[in-house]
């Protein structure tokens, strides 16, 4: 299974992780893309950006106008966070110019310490 893990895990641990499969030689069960916090996550996984990856998921490379229209959105704000979620590594682009969701699960793995958020 091709799996996206989204999280919020220290740089201590990323960089252990790194090392460890570094050393290993045996790749990580799935990519991962982790934030520095909760803040930075939403916003980049914003309510309308969700909705373009739920449209995108199973459906092979779109044009960025046709997400917009399954959408329902105007074409220059989807292509706002289109371009945002590509950045970031969530979605890739086909040489063709389309965009395409290249996992089959996105997983959300993120702790909130409540003690140290008093």
């Amino acid at each position: 299974m091709n799996t996206l893990i989204l999280g919020n895990r220290p740089a201590a641990q990323r960089r252990a992780d790194i090392v460890r499969a570094w050393k290993t030689g045996k790749p990580e069960d799935a990519a991962r893309l982790d934030f520095e916090s909760l803040e930075g996550a939403w916003q980049l996984l914003s309510t309308k950006r969700w909705a373009i990856l739920r449209t995108m998921a199973g459906q092979g490379p779109l044009a960025i106008r046709e997400i917009a229209r399954r959408v329902g959105r105007d074409v220059r704000a989807v292509h706002s966070d289109v371009r945002a979620l590509h950045l970031s590594g969530v979605i890739d682009k086909t040489p063709e110019g389309q965009m395409i969701l290249p996992y089959d699960t996105i997983r959300l793995d993120f702790e909130f310490e409540t003690q140290k958020a008093a």
